[in-house]
């Protein structure tokens, strides 16, 4: 399983108000709101106050910005599968622990999280994000499957439709899920894991 972020260029000092991580947080807005395709330079340095060389200063142009937001989004996800409790006990518990903290990282990180489920492939660096999308994917579906040979799910439900119905629900969250709108993290997935898993698992 691939986790290696992407190589970056050694940090030089910032720009006065700016680094690479504040740069990076309002172009990844501008790239959800604009879309990534219909956001030039122009419209990253009118937004952020800069011109165009400052922006060159800390990056080689937006595409180096995607890669950025898109491993960001993934690196979060793909570290979740190597904690503890990803990897040992039933297999049940590892799939209900990675929706849990799956739910954290997408509010945690929310815009790129969002930025990571709209891109289509588009480019190379899409493309490439949306094979380690697939690698994680695999790794859901993996641990449905195992779940279901340890005899956890009920029997007459593809493993594959419980990881892929498992993380559309948690996913759908970008469309809705606003920070300070009443609910926590822990009560989203508390939600979400009621909804699923009292469903799924065989009393």
């Amino acid at each position: 399983m691939t986790t290696t972020p992407a190589t970056r260029r050694p940090r030089r000092p910032g720009r006065p108000g700016y680094d690479l991580d504040s740069l990076l947080a309002v172009a990844v807005k501008v790239f959800n709101d604009k879309g990534y395709d219909g956001t030039s330079m122009d419209v990253l340095a009118d937004r952020l106050g800069l011109s165009k060389s400052s922006i060159y200063h800390h990056v080689s142009g937006k595409q180096e910005l995607l890669e950025l937001a898109l491993n960001r989004a993934l690196n979060a996800l793909f570290a979740v599968t190597t904690e503890t409790g990803a990897t040992q006990g039933r297999y049940i518990d590892r799939l209900e622990y990675l929706v849990r903290r799956s739910v954290d990282i997408l509010v945690a990180e929310l815009p790129y999280v969002t930025l990571l489920l709209r891109v289509r492939g588009n480019s190379t660096v899409e493309r490439r994000a949306l094979a380690r999308r697939r690698e994680f994917d695999a790794f859901v579906s993996d641990l449905a499957a195992a779940a279901a040979e340890e005899g956890d799910l009920l029997p007459d439900i593809d493993p594959a439709l419980v990881a892929r119905l498992l993380f559309g629900t948690v996913n759908s969250l970008i469309e809705w899920y606003r920070p300070r709108a009443g609910a926590s993290p822990d009560d989203i997935a508390d939600a979400v894991i009621a909804m699923t898993f009292d469903g799924l698992r065989r009393t």
